[in-house]
């Protein structure tokens, strides 16, 4: 059972959400808050497995809110959902640690599956949000010397997961797949990260899959 907080200034969206997810067995919806602000103090009170984050709120909006939560509950995963498909809120909250990006429009069944692939320690995005990303990462490369050639860097295990990463595949998956442990598969990422000069694993995925 996947435990969901909704977070969302605007009750109608609230409520709607909470009816439509309640249907299905694997979710629990454990709480609402209407900001970021009320998001972090529900934390601190119970377990939540999963953030459903909109953007734009009052007191303290769903960007910083992913920063500060990521900072103190990084096990919980934000999955920011918004009617904004805007550059600045994309990039940003992906750099705060967001762990998926979808815009309000999919259908219930597209956002159940989308809770799923987030909780299983998966990245998700939709095509349009991960190619205004892409295109803010090949701006941002020239200035950041992050080239793509610099793959070559990696040894071969590390090229193997770095491929392992691009398809979305967890730690676990990857540990099982290359039958080492979860911890060397953790080793290898923060080494990959360094030599490739990147903030996350999402970053990475991009340029893996982009290329």
């Amino acid at each position: 059972m996947i435990k969901v907080l909704i977070v969302d200034d605007q009750s109608l969206i609230r409520e709607g959400l909470n009816m439509m997810l309640s249907l299905y067995s694997n979710i629990s919806i454990v709480g609402e808050a209407t900001s970021g602000k009320d998001a972090i103090e529900f934390l601190k009170e119970k377990e939540v497995d999963l953030i459903l984050m909109d953007i734009r709120m009052p007191i303290m909006d769903g960007v910083e809110a992913t920063k500060v939560i990521k900072e103190k509950y990084s096990q919980t995963k934000v999955l920011i959902l918004t009617t904004f498909n805007e550059d600045e809120y994309i990039i940003q909250g992906l750099k705060n640690g967001a762990d998926g990006y979808l815009l309000k429009d999919i259908s219930s069944e597209e956002l159940v599956k989308a809770i799923q692939t987030v909780y299983e320690g998966n990245i998700l995005l939709q095509p349009d949000v991960a190619k205004k990303i892409v295109n803010s990462m090949e701006e941002n490369a020239t200035n950041k010397n992050i080239k793509r050639d610099s793959l070559k860097e990696l040894t071969r295990r590390e090229k193997e997961i770095a491929l392992l990463i691009g398809e979305g595949k967890s730690n676990k998956e990857i540990a099982e797949t290359l039958f080492i442990t979860e911890g060397t598969v953790k080793n290898h990422i923060t080494k990959i990260l360094d030599k490739l000069d990147l903030r996350d694993r999402t970053q990475l995925a991009l340029i893996i899959n982009n290329k």
